[in-house]
């Protein structure tokens, strides 16, 4: 077998990241995509001269590669995968394949929630800090095409549990693992248990000269990391008790990180982003800064400063008194909690989407209390419809995103909230969660 025949499925963001950066290794390289390739994405695999073929996948060609790279939205029980398996070709992650061609620092951020913000908040610290980072993974780049282009001296990843479940000999020198709450069941046969295994799969390869952060208020993290043996220092944050030695807690309205006994302080006020679950991300983010040996004021500054991202409980407009929030990026119920969580005013709630084995019985509660209608946005809305049919009076059925604006409005009333928070994957009727928001953002702009 041709041990420099490299095999890449998916003509994604990651698969073409890691076309590249094989092309870039010497690596005989073809990429295979059972769907139509972006157009931007053909030219990339044209510019590095890479063999490619869109809306099939030749199971000859590829069951004939040394190695196979997946691309994460591709699912472990699809029929060519297990004949990848069974005939015994390595099948890894983009992040694996990568994570072999550099020797920087890895600050690793996973979770169920508030991947994102914390990982754009802990590239924010060490990027003010004059630190040669690139930030990667699930958000920017791949980490393949930013190997790619270049190396650093950090990389701070968002990784996903599907990425992680392609992770064998990866390892994190900071791993941050924020929460585990349902998500994604649908891949993992409606098992909270497989997935919860593949989000502490983060922790695989580390050593005692490593760190690993995570939420103590997490009763799903703390119940699995209580028997395990783990070689990182663990180092918690927490809002609801003091932590005895290395961690973050809440003391009188200030953030206190305590490491090595060394104490940095800052006052919640002082936060750029407000609301509970920014609490943790900001908590994360500053403890690894610490670890990092930056400096106290770069951390407090950059924790002040910080920009809010885009789709993330983003301010669009106030129009006749009423504000529009954009959350696209809200793909699960946990997410859409915090949302609610953060309003103020009575919410009308466009939501919807693929359903990815939703319980929305967590979310019950907060309806009830400042959700005054639900504006249904997606093909199938009957899941969402069966759950607050007994909790919200008004659920209103629409199939774009310019019907669902306009109904919202109609709805609303001076000093309420429209919240695009969907619970829901945006395949049905979007491209990505981004292109759900920028509709979103551009029905309010046409209001």
């Amino acid at each position: 077998m041709d041990t420099n025949n490299i095999i890449i499925l998916g003509a994604g963001e990651s698969g073409v990241g890691a076309a590249v950066l094989a092309r870039k290794k010497g690596f005989d390289v073809f990429v295979s995509d059972n769907n139509k390739i972006k157009g931007k994405y053909k030219d990339v695999l044209s510019q590095f001269d890479i063999e490619f073929e869109e809306g099939k996948h030749s199971e000859k060609r590829i069951l004939n590669g040394f190695e196979v790279i997946k691309s994460p939205g591709i699912p472990d029980e699809a029929a060519l995968i297990r004949a990848i398996a069974d005939k015994g070709i390595p099948l890894i992650s983009e992040i694996e394949f990568a994570a072999r061609y550099t020797d920087a620092k890895l600050i690793c951020i996973t979770g169920s929630n508030g991947k994102t913000t914390t990982t754009l908040l802990t590239h924010h610290i060490l990027k003010n800090a004059g630190l040669d980072v690139a930030v990667a993974g699930n958000v920017g780049n791949s980490f393949a095409m930013e190997l790619a282009t270049r190396d650093h001296d950090y990389f701070v990843l968002e990784i996903s549990s599907f990425q992680l479940d392609g992770m064998y000999d990866f390892k994190a020198d900071i791993a941050i693992l924020l929460n585990i709450t349902p998500d994604h069941l649908d891949r993992y046969g409606n098992s909270f248990e497989a997935y919860a295994g593949s989000k502490l799969r983060i922790l695989r390869n580390m050593g005692e000269d490593d760190a690993f952060i995570y939420c103590q208020d997490d009763p799903v993290i703390m119940e699995r990391i209580k028997n395990r043996r783990i070689s990182p220092r663990k180092i918690p944050f927490t809002l609801s008790s003091k932590v005895d030695g290395e961690g973050a807690y809440i003391k009188d309205n200030n953030i206190i990180i305590n490491i090595q006994s060394n104490i940095q302080q800052m006052t919640l006020e002082s936060l750029a982003l407000q609301g509970k679950h920014n609490i943790y991300n900001s908590m994360a983010a500053g403890i690894s800064g610490r670890l990092l040996d930056i400096t106290k004021q770069h951390i407090q500054d950059s924790l002040t400063d910080f920009q809010h991202i885009e789709h993330r409980l983003e301010h669009i407009a106030v129009i006749q008194g009423i504000e529009f929030i954009n959350d696209s990026k809200a793909t699960n119920v946990n997410a859409v909690w915090y949302a609610l969580e953060n309003m103020q005013n009575d919410v009308i709630w466009i939501a919807g989407g693929i359903d990815k084995g939703n319980d929305y019985s967590i979310l019950l509660d907060l309806v009830k209390d400042r959700v005054k209608a639900i504006v249904c946005l997606g093909k199938d809305n009957k899941h969402l419809q069966e759950a607050f049919s007994g909790t919200v009076e008004t659920i209103i059925e629409t199939r774009s995103m310019d019907v669902a604006v306009q109904t919202a409005l109609y709805l609303g009333g001076k000093g309420d909230t429209i919240l695009l928070s969907p619970a829901c994957a945006s395949f049905d009727l979007f491209e990505n969660f981004e292109d759900r928001g920028n509709q979103f953002k551009e029905s309010v702009n046409k209001l």
